[in-house]
């Protein structure tokens, strides 16, 4: 059972419930922002959740956060990306570790941060999605919007799409880790096949 939490803003979804965790608070619970000041992407880099116009919000953001014990952690990431991709729309293709992307652009991202508070480990899964694409200024990768792919969706209506089967695929993922999910995972995979360059 998750109790759900929507604020009109927040600094940070992920840091909210970091806060909370690290005070104790380890319920399960669903996080939705209509708008952040600080959110927060891998590598520290900001997340805008900024509204489009007159339209508020012009994103999804939210964290879940709940006590989690699989056996391995190694593809939490990956799992929770391909519950997001699979629940949204099948054009959608993942880029390791934790970016969905529209073609070559980026159309949502997930950060995934955890506590440890005594014996438990509490997770706290951040998911942002552009349901318009923001301004492209300052980015290396170019936005992309879900309502290219699903003209009518606004937030409230992604978040139905994806909250039910990411709690589902988490708890699949605590059960039985990453690899009944590794096959699904290639055929979403935007770089499965191709050759990369590495850098640090």
């Amino acid at each position: 059972t998750f109790s759900v939490e929507v604020l009109p803003e927040i600094d940070s979804t992920n840091t909210e419930l970091m806060r909370r965790a690290r005070a104790g608070q380890l319920d399960p619970v669903l996080l939705v922002a209509e708008r952040q000041t600080a959110g927060r992407g891998r590598l520290g880099r900001d997340w805008s959740s900024a509204s489009a116009g007159d339209e508020l919000p012009a994103g999804l953001t939210f964290s879940l956060g709940l006590p989690l014990a699989p056996v391995d952690w190694s593809g939490l990431s990956l799992a929770v990306g391909l519950s997001v991709v699979e629940s949204l729309h099948p054009a959608l293709q993942l880029k390791w570790p934790n970016d969905v992307w529209l073609q070559d652009r980026k159309l949502a991202g997930i950060l995934i941060e955890t506590a440890s508070v005594g014996e438990q480990r509490y997770a706290v899964i951040g998911v942002g999605i552009n349901i318009v694409a923001p301004p492209a200024q300052d980015l290396r990768t170019l936005p992309a919007g879900l309502r290219e792919v699903l003209p009518e969706i606004d937030a409230p209506a992604a978040l139905t799409r994806v909250a039910a089967p990411l709690v589902r695929a988490v708890r699949q993922f605590e059960a039985s880790g990453f690899g009944p999910l590794r096959q699904a995972f290639h055929a979403r995979d935007r770089l499965y096949g191709h050759e990369v360059v590495c850098s640090d």
